[in-house]
């Protein structure tokens, strides 16, 4: 009996022992790569006030095209690990903010008419840092640009433009990585061609400049702001001046006289003929007609871009009894 008692016991031992053997190890936790933030912000700044005397507002429209919306494309430290890496804020909304508040620095006048506004076009093709070994951190920013007017009809083309900024630092500086993108967007902006973009929004000094810009009414050509100067008389006074216009272009339509004043008359007068550009002018005439009741009318034709020239309209009708 205490055979048994013993051999009870040790059995007993036996099988708690392998019990605590055979007892599953606790699962390893599997540390998952930390998500680092890259804090996106506008590093450079352009020439204040620069474009404060512009005759129209621009609006500013961004896109966002990246076929790899990652902001780490290539990372040569390792051949199986990229860092996880967010940016804050997010590209849609950082670009659209800071493009205005870089623009407004310079003096644009943002979303001020919507019937005038030309509209400024950003599509964002590329993005993003990389880390490559031998140079470093190697930040690229690039954009498609092009402006359109008030009527959307497009006066700048669509060009690139970009920007590149190269960080020496090693591969686990993020930083740096965060440096580099701040400034190859910085360099992106640098990179527009402002004074282009500024010369659509200026109303030209002189029609010559603006050679191709048509009259549409609207107020926005230098040659509807021309002031010239008429001086219509007759002898006798007290006949009634008309004026037409007679074109041998397209682009601008024959008019029925309208009335003007009665002689003798003096005053200052604007160019308002619809279609009409300083490069056809020449095409182009006015005809000046001077009637009183007993006497012939007559008529006198100006070129059009004489009158450019000179800004001048003076002319004596000596007007002939009726018999």
């Amino acid at each position: 009996m205490k055979k048994s008692f013993t051999f009870i016991v040790l059995m007993s031992i036996f099988a708690f022992v392998c019990e605590s053997c055979f007892l599953k190890k606790p699962v390893e936790t599997i540390s998952q790569p930390q998500t680092r933030t890259l804090n996106l912000a506008l590093v450079g700044q352009p020439q204040a006030d620069k474009y404060t005397n512009l005759d129209y507002g621009i609006r500013v429209n961004v896109s966002d095209e990246r076929a790899n919306t990652r902001i780490i494309h290539v990372y040569d430290a390792s051949p199986t690990y990229v860092p996880t890496v967010q940016v804050n804020p997010s590209v849609v909304s950082f670009v659209p903010e800071s493009v205005r508040r870089y623009m407004r620095t310079m003096g644009f006048n943002l979303d001020a008419d919507v019937a005038t506004d030309y509209m400024m076009q950003l599509v964002v093709k590329e993005f993003h840092v990389d880390y490559l070994s031998g140079i470093g951190w190697q930040g690229t920013v690039i954009m498609d640009l092009k402006v359109f007017d008030h009527n959307r009809t497009l006066v700048y083309p669509s060009v690139e433009v970009a920007g590149r900024a190269a960080i020496s630092a090693n591969a686990s500086s993020l930083d740096a990585a965060n440096l580099a993108i701040n400034k190859a967007y910085a360099n992106a902006l640098a990179d527009v061609d402002w004074d282009r973009i500024a010369f659509f929004l200026h109303r030209a000094d002189s029609p010559k400049i603006e050679a191709n810009k048509q009259v549409k009414g609207e107020g926005n050509t230098a040659l509807e702001h021309l002031p010239v100067h008429w001086n219509v008389n007759s002898r006798p006074q007290g006949a009634d001046v008309f004026w037409r216009v007679i074109s041998q272009t397209p682009d601008v339509k024959n008019q029925n006289y309208k009335y003007l004043e009665t002689t003798p008359y003096e005053g200052s007068e604007t160019i308002n003929i619809k279609g009409l550009t300083y490069n056809n002018a020449g095409n182009v005439q006015i005809e000046i007609k001077c009637e009183k009741k007993g006497y012939y009318s007559q008529t006198k034709k100006l070129d059009i871009l004489s009158l450019i020239d000179d800004n001048d309209v003076s002319y004596m009708f000596k007007l002939v009894a009726e018999e």
